[in-house]
């Protein structure tokens, strides 16, 4: 008997712990990446209350009157699918809602505009082709689908499950299309803000300010890698061979964990910078905490209009 209880004590301590749910309120998930987004939402998130899993985070409460929960995802790949699993595992979610900041590769697109793409590709899930006398050979044999190479970086799409279909390869991951309409609804008349706030270290007539308003525009394919992308050949090419409006770190797997766990799910991205576009120097730094402002503001309204 007493070996019986053992080995059952023993089974239940070397048992992988289940995640335990941390609140039971359906929510929304409002994801950003990493500090002057998560600061663009903070103050606004009424009632908080904050949750720590693994070192970050999470704060459940109502934004625009419905109930939310706020979190960082982490810069990257590995962080963006990881932090979005956790939430889906931790809290019960009923969508999730991206806002941050983006590179810009459409060429009619300016810093401080807000993109709402309706689809979002991984543009380094591919194959690194070897060269031969005949010019770049792939491992593989490719797909009708695929985008065009860069020199020797085939695309491959990417491999994903879901609870309603069997394992697939997609190049673009559609947006969830009732939230993609919403947005369209929502976004009319929204003003965006041209200007960088002064520091306390600056006199108001120094604030930065862009040439002109930005705008919200909702449709085509953002693209996203474990790359902080600068450079304007490349830029070229996403918006060629993909179509691409926008770039970041984190989107493209984000929609995937969304996808593969059935979660409707929708990113904002405003640009602080154009990838490797910008005139003299990558404008990230400078325009960082507008574009996240502007993100967060059209994220609000999207939210506001969200049904109960």
């Amino acid at each position: 008997m007493i070996r019986l209880i053992f080995l059952v004590f023993a089974a239940l301590v070397a048992a992988p712990a289940m995640a335990q749910k941390l609140d039971d309120t359906p929510r929304t998930v409002v994801m950003t990446a990493f500090y002057p987004e998560w600061h663009s939402l903070v103050p606004m998130i009424k009632d908080a209350k904050e949750h720590t899993i693994n070192g970050s985070t999470f704060l459940t409460g109502t934004l625009e009157g419905k109930p939310v929960v706020l979190m960082q995802s982490g810069v990257s790949v590995v962080n963006a699918a990881m932090s979005t699993q956790i939430v889906l595992d931790r809290f019960t979610v009923k969508r999730i809602v991206f806002s941050g900041i983006a590179g810009g590769v459409d060429p009619a697109l300016s810093i401080g505009d807000v993109v709402v793409p309706e689809n979002w590709g991984q543009y380094l899930e591919g194959s690194f082709a070897r060269k031969t006398k005949k010019g770049w050979m792939p491992p593989d044999e490719g797909h009708p689908e695929s985008p065009a190479n860069w020199n020797f970086i085939f695309p491959r799409g990417t491999l994903i499950t879901s609870k309603d279909a069997k394992m697939q390869r997609v190049y673009r991951i559609p947006v969830d299309a009732a939230l993609l309409a919403l947005a369209k609804k929502v976004v009319a008349g929204i003003t965006l803000e041209r200007c960088v706030p002064p520091s306390d270290k600056m006199r108001a007539e120094s604030a930065l300010c862009l040439p002109r308003t930005p705008k919200v525009v909702v449709g085509g394919t953002g693209v996203t890698a474990g790359i902080y992308a600068d450079n304007a050949a490349f830029r070229v090419y996403l918006q060629r061979a993909w179509a691409a409006r926008v770039l970041d770190m984190e989107s493209g797997p984000v929609m995937q964990v969304a996808m593969s766990n059935g979660v409707p799910a929708i990113v904002f991205r405003s640009l602080s910078d154009l990838a490797g576009g910008d005139q003299h120097k990558n404008m990230e730094y400078t325009f960082e905490h507008l574009a996240s402002a502007n993100s967060a503001h059209v994220v609000r309204a999207f939210v506001a209009a969200l049904p109960d």
